[in-house]
Protein backbone atom coordinates (compact mmCIF):
# COMPACT_ATOMS: atom_id res chain seq x y z
CA UNK A 1 0.00 0.00 0.00
CA UNK A 2 1.05 3.82 -0.93
CA UNK A 3 1.44 5.50 2.37
CA UNK A 4 2.44 8.80 1.04
CA UNK A 5 -1.09 10.00 1.39
CA UNK A 6 -1.25 9.20 4.98
CA UNK A 7 1.76 11.21 5.76
CA UNK A 8 0.45 14.04 4.32
CA UNK A 9 -3.23 14.77 4.34
CA UNK A 10 -2.83 17.34 1.58
CA UNK A 11 -2.37 14.05 -0.84
CA UNK A 12 -6.36 12.77 0.59
CA UNK A 13 -9.38 13.20 -1.68
CA UNK A 14 -12.26 15.09 -0.24
CA UNK A 15 -15.15 14.21 -1.08
CA UNK A 16 -18.84 15.25 -0.27
CA UNK A 17 -21.71 13.22 1.85
CA UNK A 18 -22.71 11.25 -1.11
CA UNK A 19 -20.55 10.05 -4.26
CA UNK A 20 -20.64 8.24 -7.94
CA UNK A 21 -18.45 4.88 -7.38
CA UNK A 22 -17.20 2.37 -8.88
CA UNK A 23 -16.81 -1.30 -7.99
CA UNK A 24 -14.77 -2.97 -10.47
CA UNK A 25 -14.54 -6.18 -9.48
CA UNK A 26 -18.42 -6.81 -9.54
CA UNK A 27 -18.61 -5.13 -13.27
CA UNK A 28 -20.70 -2.28 -11.54
CA UNK A 29 -19.53 0.74 -13.36
CA UNK A 30 -21.74 3.49 -11.44
CA UNK A 31 -23.53 3.48 -8.23
CA UNK A 32 -24.55 6.28 -5.47
CA UNK A 33 -22.82 5.68 -2.46
CA UNK A 34 -23.90 7.75 0.80
CA UNK A 35 -20.40 8.36 2.58
CA UNK A 36 -21.10 7.50 6.33
CA UNK A 37 -18.70 7.94 8.81
CA UNK A 38 -21.21 6.66 11.17
CA UNK A 39 -21.14 3.34 9.50
CA UNK A 40 -17.73 1.24 10.35
CA UNK A 41 -18.11 -1.18 7.70
CA UNK A 42 -19.27 -0.55 3.62
CA UNK A 43 -22.26 -2.20 2.92
CA UNK A 44 -23.88 -3.01 -0.23
CA UNK A 45 -27.80 -3.82 -1.32
CA UNK A 46 -27.76 -7.33 -2.34
CA UNK A 47 -30.75 -9.76 -3.07
CA UNK A 48 -31.18 -13.29 -3.52
CA UNK A 49 -27.66 -13.74 -2.01
CA UNK A 50 -26.84 -17.66 -2.38
CA UNK A 51 -23.49 -19.23 -1.29
CA UNK A 52 -22.05 -20.99 -3.97
CA UNK A 53 -19.06 -23.35 -4.73
CA UNK A 54 -16.72 -22.74 -8.28
CA UNK A 55 -13.74 -24.49 -9.16
CA UNK A 56 -13.35 -25.41 -4.88
CA UNK A 57 -13.24 -21.76 -4.28
CA UNK A 58 -16.62 -20.48 -1.71
CA UNK A 59 -17.97 -17.79 -3.16
CA UNK A 60 -21.35 -15.63 -2.82
CA UNK A 61 -23.61 -14.72 -5.78
CA UNK A 62 -26.35 -12.32 -5.36
CA UNK A 63 -27.86 -9.69 -7.63
CA UNK A 64 -28.46 -6.35 -6.98
CA UNK A 65 -30.48 -2.94 -8.58
CA UNK A 66 -27.80 -0.10 -8.76
CA UNK A 67 -29.77 2.83 -8.92
CA UNK A 68 -31.91 4.09 -6.37
CA UNK A 69 -35.04 4.84 -7.62
CA UNK A 70 -35.77 1.64 -10.00
CA UNK A 71 -35.63 -2.32 -9.68
CA UNK A 72 -34.94 -2.30 -13.81
CA UNK A 73 -31.44 -2.77 -14.66
CA UNK A 74 -30.67 -5.86 -12.36
CA UNK A 75 -26.89 -7.08 -12.44
CA UNK A 76 -25.72 -10.40 -11.10
CA UNK A 77 -22.37 -10.43 -9.21
CA UNK A 78 -20.35 -12.93 -8.03
CA UNK A 79 -17.99 -12.61 -5.71
CA UNK A 80 -15.15 -14.49 -3.12
CA UNK A 81 -16.49 -14.97 0.51
CA UNK A 82 -14.20 -13.20 2.61
CA UNK A 83 -16.14 -13.55 6.15
CA UNK A 84 -19.46 -13.72 7.65
CA UNK A 85 -19.80 -11.36 10.85
CA UNK A 86 -22.51 -9.82 13.03
CA UNK A 87 -23.02 -6.58 11.94
CA UNK A 88 -25.45 -3.80 14.11
CA UNK A 89 -27.45 -1.36 11.49
CA UNK A 90 -28.12 2.11 12.51
CA UNK A 91 -31.70 0.94 13.88
CA UNK A 92 -29.26 -1.44 16.95
CA UNK A 93 -30.39 -4.82 15.54
CA UNK A 94 -27.75 -7.39 14.80
CA UNK A 95 -27.40 -9.10 11.55
CA UNK A 96 -24.83 -11.99 10.18
CA UNK A 97 -24.15 -10.13 6.55
CA UNK A 98 -21.30 -11.92 3.81
CA UNK A 99 -18.50 -10.15 3.58
CA UNK A 100 -16.68 -9.75 0.25
CA UNK A 101 -14.22 -7.38 -1.28
CA UNK A 102 -13.84 -5.19 -4.70
CA UNK A 103 -11.62 -2.43 -5.54
CA UNK A 104 -13.60 0.91 -5.92
CA UNK A 105 -12.68 3.82 -7.88
CA UNK A 106 -13.49 7.23 -6.33
CA UNK A 107 -12.53 10.04 -8.40
CA UNK A 108 -8.88 9.27 -9.75
CA UNK A 109 -8.45 6.66 -6.55
CA UNK A 110 -9.23 3.07 -7.07
CA UNK A 111 -8.62 0.69 -4.06
CA UNK A 112 -9.85 -2.54 -2.35
CA UNK A 113 -12.23 -2.60 0.31
CA UNK A 114 -14.86 -4.93 2.12
CA UNK A 115 -18.16 -4.71 1.60
CA UNK A 116 -21.13 -6.25 3.96
CA UNK A 117 -23.61 -7.43 2.03
CA UNK A 118 -27.39 -7.19 3.06
CA UNK A 119 -30.75 -6.00 2.07
CA UNK A 120 -31.65 -1.99 1.71
CA UNK A 121 -34.75 -2.36 0.04
CA UNK A 122 -35.76 1.01 2.54
CA UNK A 123 -32.81 2.77 2.44
CA UNK A 124 -32.46 5.49 -0.12
CA UNK A 125 -28.51 4.39 -1.02
CA UNK A 126 -27.64 0.98 -2.41
CA UNK A 127 -24.01 1.21 -1.18
CA UNK A 128 -22.79 2.97 2.23
CA UNK A 129 -19.25 3.68 2.38
CA UNK A 130 -17.91 3.29 5.76
CA UNK A 131 -15.06 4.77 7.81
CA UNK A 132 -12.67 1.53 7.30
CA UNK A 133 -13.04 2.11 3.92
CA UNK A 134 -12.48 6.00 3.77
CA UNK A 135 -9.51 5.49 6.08
CA UNK A 136 -5.92 7.48 5.58
CA UNK A 137 -7.53 8.08 1.90
CA UNK A 138 -10.53 10.42 1.95
CA UNK A 139 -11.65 13.87 3.68
CA UNK A 140 -15.67 14.15 4.26
CA UNK A 141 -16.97 17.85 3.87
CA UNK A 142 -20.47 16.98 5.20
CA UNK A 143 -22.15 19.80 3.14
CA UNK A 144 -21.37 18.78 -0.53
CA UNK A 145 -22.04 16.26 -2.90
CA UNK A 146 -20.37 14.63 -5.89
CA UNK A 147 -16.72 16.36 -5.36
CA UNK A 148 -15.23 13.41 -7.70
CA UNK A 149 -17.42 14.00 -10.27
CA UNK A 150 -21.14 13.99 -11.29
CA UNK A 151 -22.07 11.17 -13.37
CA UNK A 152 -25.16 11.41 -16.18
CA UNK A 153 -27.87 9.05 -15.26
CA UNK A 154 -28.05 8.52 -18.92
CA UNK A 155 -25.37 5.85 -20.81
CA UNK A 156 -23.45 7.38 -23.51
CA UNK A 157 -24.05 11.07 -21.93
CA UNK A 158 -20.62 12.66 -20.99
CA UNK A 159 -20.18 13.82 -17.38
CA UNK A 160 -21.04 16.83 -15.91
Amino acid sequence: MDLAHVMNPDKLTTVGWREWAALNDLNIPRIKAKVDTGARTSALHASQIIPVRQDGISRIQFKIHTQQTTNELETVCVADILDQRAVKDSGGHVETRWVIESRITLGLQTWPIEITLTARDDMQFRMLLGRTAMKNRIIVDPSRSYLTGKRSSKPGKSNS
